[in-house]
């Protein structure tokens, strides 16, 4: 399911040659990407390489903004393949993002936040009906923005995406790509923060760097042993390794072994 992935892997969709090995890698979903990593000149290229046969995994694929000449285009492309959803960058207006919704007839949308005003709408985006998650594109906004990427930097906007997933009742966000590919740990110490803040699953633009996400989402055999020892215990306030557990830790020890069965 879209709302359960954890470590998506964009293709550029011109490289219907990558397509299986995109798959192959060990990432549980795959993007299909008809935006950034498609020069103009081979755009419609794209578009016609489009297939999900290729794989079992969800297929995803991310059309052109509204506002840009191939957004059209790419909402006829896809109109009749099984993909698991769309992915809408530039989400930024409720009613732009409703007129997605509504030509997909109930096809699951990702809603890419990646502007200031995305992100100022980003509780009413998160609330429309057939917006299954949002995802952070944090490069751009910085762009946008003119911030430097960094973590303080971009920690009020990640918060704010976990704070509109949780009030519409959706899953937990995606978090934007780490640009780096020569460092495996940055990858994994991104990701650590993104969950951390209650994000559930991180964007990723090469293949080395899954493997560090899923490892930085998934429990710990310490996280696992701990929830289930607190779960054993019952009902009522108790102690656990000299700390106070009641039902808001249960709680948190239910989704730590909710993600463990899941992973």
């Amino acid at each position: 399911m879209v709302t359960e992935i954890v470590a998506p892997l964009f293709v550029p969709a011109n490289r219907p040659d990558r397509f299986g090995k995109a798959a192959s890698c060990g990432a549980d979903a795959v993007i299909l990407d008809l935006e950034d990593a498609v020069a103009e000149a081979d755009k419609d290229m794209a578009r016609s390489a489009l297939s999900c046969d290729f794989t079992a995994l969800p297929v995803i694929v991310r059309i052109n903004a509204v506002a840009s000449r191939w957004h059209a285009a790419d909402m006829e492309a896809v109109q009749d393949l099984s993909i698991a959803a769309v992915m809408l960058p530039k989400s930024e207006s409720p009613d732009a993002v409703a007129a997605v919704v509504a030509a997909f007839q109930g096809r699951p949308i990702i809603a890419l936040i990646e502007t200031a005003k995305g992100l100022s709408n980003a509780r009413a985006i998160a609330c429309m009906q057939g917006v299954v998650r949002l995802a952070f594109g944090s490069v751009d906004y910085c762009a946008d923005l003119g911030c430097a990427h960094l973590r303080e930097v971009l920690l009020p906007a990640r918060s704010e995406l976990v704070m509109a997933s949780r009030l519409a009742g959706i899953a937990a966000p995606l978090d934007g790509v780490t640009v780096q590919l020569d460092d495996p740990m940055i990858t994994h110490t991104d990701a650590e923060h993104a969950r951390n803040l209650g994000m559930t699953g991180k964007l990723c633009i090469h293949p080395k760097q899954i493997g560090s996400v899923i490892k930085a989402f998934s429990p710990t055999a310490a996280d696992i042993d701990w929830a289930e020892r607190v779960l054993a215990l019952g009902d009522g306030a108790i102690a656990v390794d000299g700390e106070m557990v009641d039902e808001p830790v249960r709680i948190r020890a239910r989704a730590i072994l909710a993600r463990h069965k899941v992973a």
